[in-house]
């Protein structure tokens, strides 16, 4: 970015104070809607994700914070028999048959030259890029930490969206970087499936742990 474009957001920045309407809890219907209720989803119904949808989808998530703004987290929705035929192979077995069922996975990866992008997301500060320079395991460790907020940023956002979600790790990370972020700066992280689920597919939920067991006050 040249001085005048780097001047030019700084000052587009800097005119935009942040105002909002003082924030209130959600009712108990979108809590439920979003965790209570929610559940992880492994049979679907043959309902398509229109892009539209996936627009909205994409459009939520990004709103969500991220360390410097650097917004590492790069997405492929694969929809398409054709991709879905590429991605088959690169399952593990007790995910391949609810994937290829699945109207849509996104295969969030997280981009290791997410540092380029800070004159543009974090314009305020000029020197952001260079906090990286000489420093690949600073550049990993913020891409993959920042990468999978963004994961979580994704699953919420689809369920307040209405679709269900079915987030997996059980793959073949580096063939699917190899297969769909072949251009060598993006690797795979997580992949979830979307769409409407079935709830003939849903299991009896799991234990989770009490405050006391995972929570402290300091």
């Amino acid at each position: 970015m040249d001085e005048h474009a780097r001047g030019t957001a700084e000052d587009s920045f800097a005119d935009k104070p942040f105002s909002k309407p003082p924030s209130h809890p959600l009712p108990d219907a979108a809590l439920d809607q979003l965790f209570r209720e929610a559940r992880t989803h492994n049979a679907w119904r043959d309902v398509p994700v229109s892009e539209t949808t996936l627009r909205a989808l994409a459009d939520l998530l990004k709103m969500g914070p991220t360390s410097a703004n650097c917004c590492p987290a790069r997405i492929v929705f694969v929809a398409s028999p054709e991709a879905k035929k590429r991605l088959e192979p690169l399952m593990s077995a007790g995910n391949r048959a609810k994937t290829m069922a699945a109207p849509v996975t996104a295969i969030v990866g997280y981009d290791l030259r997410f540092y380029e992008k800070l004159g543009t997301l974090f314009p305020h500060e000029p020197s952001a890029p260079s906090w990286f320079d000489g420093s690949p395991e600073k550049i990993r460790e913020n891409a993959f930490r920042n990468g999978t907020l963004q994961v979580a940023y994704l699953i919420l956002a689809a369920r307040s969206l209405g679709l269900d979600c079915g987030p997996m790790s059980g793959f073949d990370a580096p063939g699917v970087t190899r297969e769909f972020f072949p251009q060598g700066d993006v690797e795979a992280n997580v992949l979830v499936n979307l769409g409407y689920g079935d709830p003939a597919g849903v299991k009896p939920r799991l234990p989770r742990f009490s405050f006391e067991e995972f929570c402290a006050i300091a």
